[in-house]
């Protein structure tokens, strides 16, 4: 028996978001719009742990778009129907240009507000005069601008989380916990992100009102990304760097290092290698950051050294390949950094250099990730035995491992979608 594959419409939505779709080239939903879609036009809440790069803004975006505008806005003043919150600029910058993307052809145009930190507060303010439909935005900024009744949520219908993991944990925990105190209890909510820790879950859920719970970390195509492990002393993680650029001449690559001022250097000392780099922290003007994000994204900057804020969620089609100079302070981070490569079915490349004071630090990330990766020494950075792990049965070679990228293992089986009872 033919099997005919599932459409856009046949999920339920209307005429003008598929026609839009179809323009854009969106032939056929993921696995998490499959599964996310319906649920949340038929009104409840949801709980989604998908990979990154499985399209999760589309699977909220366009029931979100298709609920209100399908009825005129009852709200006044300042008033905001839906609110997407996520854990930084760029992210929100993204979020926001994917849903007037999407809703383009819409037959009632919905007002879309972007909020973030880093730029004047004055123009972000005016484009709250009335109201809006749905405001994308950070924590911070968002309650900069409630504090001065830029915008009000006494009549909120929709809440999303996107990066719901980074945003319920401890960094944003305060913030979360003054925007909670001002929404309506009525509300439907909508939590999506690449990985939720057992913690992270049951606070998620006591947020939720009976979440359909959708877990397709397991049903998902893995990614295909060939991890290596390269062990190497601190002094020379650069010049083992430089060897690697040389070696694989990638057409591009991304650089991961956790301090800002550890990018800086690494900048330089790479420039003085005659290797040129960009960097992308914390520390930048927003105009800088969206500069030098649009350059890597278009192709124009060939090598990216940045913090975690590029670990999550941004999408850099085809990049072939990424590095951690460091590794990453919390182990969930590990799997979102390598998901910045072997996006949508192509392959990808993560290397990670790691000293002997990282070696302890990295069998936890392997235990959390249920990974076991050989450790290998590059030709002319070998280490004295004492100084290194890699024991006499080692053997220095690579290991091409499938990931599911973004998905944190969980301990125990789960089904892949089901009705949570409070």
């Amino acid at each position: 028996m033919q099997t005919h594959p599932i459409s856009f419409q046949s999920l339920g939505l209307i005429p003008s978001l598929c026609q839009q779709l179809d323009t854009l080239g969106f032939n056929q939903p993921t696995a998490v719009q499959q599964h996310s879609i319906a649920p949340m036009l038929a009104g409840a809440d949801i709980r989604v742990r998908a990979n990154t790069g499985s399209g999760k803004t589309a699977a909220f975006g366009l029931p979100l778009l298709q609920l209100l505008s399908g009825r005129a806005a009852n709200a006044r003043g300042n008033q905001v129907r839906a609110l997407v919150l996520l854990p930084s600029r760029e992210l929100a910058q993204q979020v926001g240009a994917d849903l007037h993307r999407y809703g383009a052809q819409l037959n009632r145009p919905l007002k879309i507000v972007t909020l973030f930190g880093g730029v004047s507060l004055n123009p972000q303010m005016l484009a709250l005069r009335g109201g809006a439909d749905i405001v994308v935005a950070t924590p911070g900024r968002l309650l900069d601008l409630l504090g001065k009744n830029a915008l009000k949520l006494a009549q909120l219908e929709y809440l999303v989380l996107d990066e719901a993991d980074k945003l319920l944990g401890l960094g944003f925990s305060d913030e979360l916990n003054a925007l909670f105190a001002q929404l309506p209890t009525r509300r439907q909510t909508a939590f999506f992100s690449a990985t939720f820790g057992d913690t992270v879950a049951a606070l998620a859920d006591s947020l939720l009102n009976q979440p359909v719970v959708i877990d397709l970390c397991q049903q998902t195509e893995p990614a295909d990304i060939h991890q290596q492990v390269y062990e190497v002393e601190q002094p020379r993680k650069t010049q083992l760097l430089i060897k690697l650029l040389a070696q694989h001449q990638w057409p591009q690559v991304l650089v991961f290092a956790n301090a800002k001022q550890t990018c800086n250097r690494l900048q330089q000392k790479l420039q003085r290698a005659g290797i040129r780099a960009e960097v992308f922290h914390g520390d930048k003007s927003q105009g800088n950051r969206s500069s030098v994000l649009d350059g890597f994204k278009q192709g124009r900057i060939k090598l990216l050294i940045a913090t975690d804020i590029a670990a999550r969620g941004l999408d850099i089609t085809g990049l072939p390949a990424v590095v951690n100079y460091e590794l990453p302070r919390s182990p969930a981070d590990y799997i979102h950094r390598i998901g910045r490569t072997g996006r949508a079915g192509a392959s990808g490349e993560a290397f990670s250099l790691i000293c002997p004071d990282e070696f302890h630090h990295f069998r936890v990330i392997e235990k959390k990730h249920k990974l076991r990766l050989p450790r290998q020494q590059f030709p002319g950075f070998e280490f004295t035995p004492e100084q290194s792990s890699v024991t006499a049965s080692a053997k220095p070679v690579s290991q091409s491992k499938k990931v599911s990228k973004g998905c944190k293992p969980d301990n125990k089986t789960v089904p892949s979608v089901k009705n949570q009872q409070p």
